[in-house]
């Protein structure tokens, strides 16, 4: 790579307009993927692939997966990488640290800065791809918060813009505070929503703002706010008087999207009371709400902002702090519940318990689902109501005051967009969830979710670095945990940001130290047909002429009947004609029916225990086998008169055990009293005089008579 004098200045990076940039050799380049791209043993004893960060002070902040080539695009403290679906380092490129004062605006890039400089960390706030120009947007803290954007290939810069104040976002450096959604559009320039926290520099920085995305990376134009006149503009600040009520108060956009005509962001923020906090009042005196904010595609004039505080409630318990969320479709099963189509969208929330503690929430959190329908007819009815001229328009901290709804004969339909009237529009009745997993322990921090086969499958990041695998069917029946994966041996959160692999059989999780990719399943911890089909998990199914537990696409010919089971009463049934054998009857033709089995033709063979595998006959659905010969007979143990021993019937085509049953080898001699000989579970009969237990009653002469289990036995045998 070479330095500023090598190649146009726009297409340099802020570090490179004040030094050169190191040149990595390719030996060092090798020593560091091989150092950073490493293989982790998970505790279910699975191989995860990972990638670490740097230096463990480089946290790693965003992911993205670009869904055409499945390159993972990596935000962290000073760098931006781009892996490999495997997570094999491919290109690192340097965003700092770089000399910075928060204190200097314009930013020391434009002009020069007379407070005092120090090195300063690049915390990497927004990751995006911009798939309608193929490019990779990337926003930082330094220098007042500017962005690059750069190609996906090489991480090559193609503009990073700086000369004008609409190209700082924020300097706040909280991760996790700020969220971007690119809205593209036919034949025109994409769009940029921005929401963030503005760390106090409410004048410099608008809380939320949408932004020109020029195809030309050169246009004058990037991320200018749509519209920007003296009267009206496609951004809104925080009032200096809501810091002046509330000293600490911020909006911290957690989660945002695009659906239908709308765009909407999800964010957590300080309550304001009207007289403002008390005295001496710390930020943990703040409650906290969450909310949902709708605006239109298009509204260059932000009218159609609405904004309702979101949670759930359980049991008379609230949620109400925003962890994370993700926008899913509903799947076939879970739509049925919710009584919407599959192909409509729905949002999966996590909160944890309470309105306190924002920076130190509750473990007590809950998994919930939302149905866009239902948001949008909230705000719907919300909409009607002010323009029926009903209460003020609740939006404390930016009105500032209580302003009455103005009345006006205004129809309000699904796709009403707002008027210079009765906006920005607030709400105070909590449009809630549908609660479908708590947690009690262990926080939920992260949350994602796709279909499989008709299920909503929801994957959830913890506390201390476990991944849990649940399956929402509907609220009614609940989510079922099915199971719980150890990621981070070191106990760290899970982020936010998680990202499935273009198949979609992996899931790629992050904590501030580490990328891992977890299976989204792992069948083959089940051993048997009730186990896999009883576990929960919606992959698994029994491949059953392999005896294995798998998904479908990994079963040969699962199509075809009774190859694949997915329900526990599809698991192969055996039954044994006799299912029991005395130990001195050799080579007894046992007849086994067996259910539940694809066609049989290309063979089975018998085995009973480790002996030698024998050929069996079948005729359809029912296989005979021989039991063992002379010394092949299992022995009994000493004090029993019975063995139990595994009759295995293995196919084959695949060479692969299809059922097993259990036959009992018994041995009626071992009884020496007549009662306990008739009384035994197996056909034992006592001969009278000779005082012999035996299985066959020819072996007594008729003349000394015997017992058998249907006839009393008498304490004296008759003379």
């Amino acid at each position: 790579m070479g330095t500023c004098s090598d190649k146009k200045w726009t297409h340099c990076s802020l570090a490179e307009r004040h030094r050169s940039l190191k040149v990595m050799s390719w030996p060092v380049a090798l020593w560091l993927l091989t150092l950073i791209s490493v293989n982790e043993k998970m505790a279910a004893g699975q191989t995860l692939n990972a990638f670490l960060s740097e230096k463990r002070e480089w946290s790693l902040n965003h992911l993205t997966v670009h869904q055409s080539t499945g390159a993972l695009y990596i935000g962290a403290v000073n760098r931006i990488y781009k892996l490999s679906a495997n997570l094999t380092l491919l290109v690192s490129h340097d965003t700092g640290p770089e000399y910075d004062n928060k204190a200097c605006y314009p930013p020391l890039i434009v002009q020069p800065c007379s407070e005092a400089l120090a090195s300063t960390d690049n915390v990497n706030k927004l990751l995006l791809v911009d798939y309608s120009n193929n490019r990779l947007l990337a926003c930082g803290s330094l220098y007042q918060g500017v962005c690059k954007l750069m190609r996906l290939d090489d991480l090559f810069i193609l503009v990073e813009p700086t000369h004008k104040k609409e190209h700082y976002l924020s300097s706040d450096n909280q991760t996790g505070t700020m969220f971007g959604v690119v809205v593209p559009s036919q034949g025109q320039d994409a769009t940029l929503y921005i929401g963030t926290a503005v760390g106090g520099k409410q004048d410099y920085f608008p809380t939320i703002s949408s932004r020109k995305l020029p195809r030309d990376p050169e246009s004058s134009a990037m991320l200018d706010y749509e519209l920007h006149t003296d009267f009206v503009s496609s951004l809104i600040k925080i009032p200096s008087d809501t810091l002046a009520l509330v000293p600490h108060f911020d909006i911290y956009y957690i989660y945002g999207f695009a659906s239908g005509g709308f765009v909407y962001f999800m964010t957590v923020q300080p309550e304001t009371p009207e007289n403002g906090m008390p005295a001496g009042s710390s930020p943990g005196d703040l409650f906290y709400t969450s909310r949902i904010i709708r605006l239109c595609k298009g509204d260059k004039k932000f009218h159609s902002y609405v904004s309702l505080p979101v949670g759930c409630v359980h049991r008379g318990e609230e949620y109400r702090l925003l962890q994370a969320a993700y926008l899913s479709k509903a799947g076939r099963v879970l739509a049925k519940s919710l009584n919407i189509s599959a192909q409509e969208d729905v949002l999966f929330a996590v909160f944890s318990k309470g309105q306190k503690q924002y920076r130190d929430p509750s473990d007590h959190s809950a998994l919930c689902v939302f149905t866009i329908q239902d948001i949008n007819t909230r705000i719907k009815e919300r909409l009607q109501s002010c323009y029926q001229g009903e209460g003020n328009l609740e939006l404390h901290w930016l009105l500032g005051k209580d302003v009455q709804c103005t009345k006006a004969p205004v129809p309000i339909d699904d796709h009403f967009c707002g008027l210079d009237i009765n906006q920005p529009l607030g709400g105070s009745q909590l449009a809630s969830g549908r609660t479908v997993f708590i947690e009690s322990r262990d926080r939920l921090t992260s949350v994602t979710s796709y279909i499989y086969n008709g299920h909503s499958v929801v994957f959830l990041g913890t506390r201390s670095g476990r991944l849990k695998k649940i399956r929402v069917d509907g609220p009614l029946e609940g989510g079922v945990l099915y199971e719980t994966v150890t990621v981070m041996k070191d106990s760290s959160p899970i982020l936010r940001d998680m990202a499935f692999s273009l198949d979609r059989n992996s899931l790629y999780v992050m904590s501030d130290r580490q990328v891992a990719q977890v299976p989204v399943e792992a069948c083959e911890q089940y051993g048997t047909c009730a186990e896999c089909l009883s576990s929960g998990d919606p992959h698994c199914g029994w491949c059953v002429l392999y005896n294995m537990c798998s998904r479908r696409d990994r079963c040969h010919r699962a199509e075809e009947m009774f190859r694949f089971a997915t329900d526990i009463d599809q698991c192969v049934k055996v039954i044994a004609h006799p299912d029991s054998i005395a130990v001195s009857a050799h080579s007894v033709p046992l007849l086994l029916e067996v259910n539940n089995v694809p066609d049989l033709s290309a063979g089975i063979t018998c085995s009973f225990g480790q002996q030698a595998q024998m050929e069996g006959h079948v005729k359809g659905n029912r296989v005979m086998c021989l039991s063992p010969a002379g010394k092949e007979v299992p022995q009994i143990p000493e004090g029993q008169d019975w063995a139990g021993v595994e009759l295995r019937l293995n196919s084959k085509e695949t060479g692969q055990m299809v059922a097993s049953t259990e036959v009992k080898f018994y041995n009626c001699s071992t009884h020496r009293t007549c009662l306990s000989c008739v009384n035994s579970t197996f056909l034992c009969h006592w001969c009278k005089y000779r005082n012999l237990c035996t299985h066959d009653p020819s072996s007594c002469s008729f003349l000394e008579g015997r017992v058998n289990a249907s006839e009393p036995a008498r304490s004296d045998p008759s003379p």
